[in-house]
């Protein structure tokens, strides 16, 4: 299996909230943004993201493999519910994109560095 499919794997996982698949793609030992969160941490986040914007879809608009790295941009269009990225959305529709990069180690994500368009938010309030 290749990384890309790992990564769709991965994606798959998310949009279906299957939490519990979530070890077979993410890394025990994983890293947000260079801080070490561990599978545990990083499901927490994921399931925030989810509960604070239940209509959470991770739409991959642009996908580059070079294993073992994936770059990658998503799209979202979503109603995030009270304060997103400190911004007062409150249930507004928003529309962004984040590029977002993966390591894979042992065919698991083990590095993630991800950059969101707050600007884009703000210009939409």
């Amino acid at each position: 299996m290749t990384v890309t499919d790992l990564y769709r794997g991965y994606i798959d996982c998310l949009n279906s909230q299957d939490w519990a698949r979530l070890h077979r793609f993410v890394h025990d030992e994983v890293h947000h943004n260079s801080e070490r969160v561990g599978l545990s941490g990083y499901r927490e986040m994921l399931e925030r993201d989810f509960r604070e914007i239940p209509d959470l879809y991770f739409d991959v608009q642009l996908l580059i493999s070079e294993p073992p790295f994936i770059a990658s941009r998503i799209q979202f269009h979503c109603t995030p519910r009270g304060t997103f990225f400190g911004l007062p959305i409150n249930g507004k529709k928003v529309s962004f994109s984040e590029n977002v990069f993966y390591e894979f180690l042992d065919d698991r994500i083990r590095n993630v560095w991800s950059v969101i368009d707050k600007a884009a938010i703000a210009a939409q309030l």
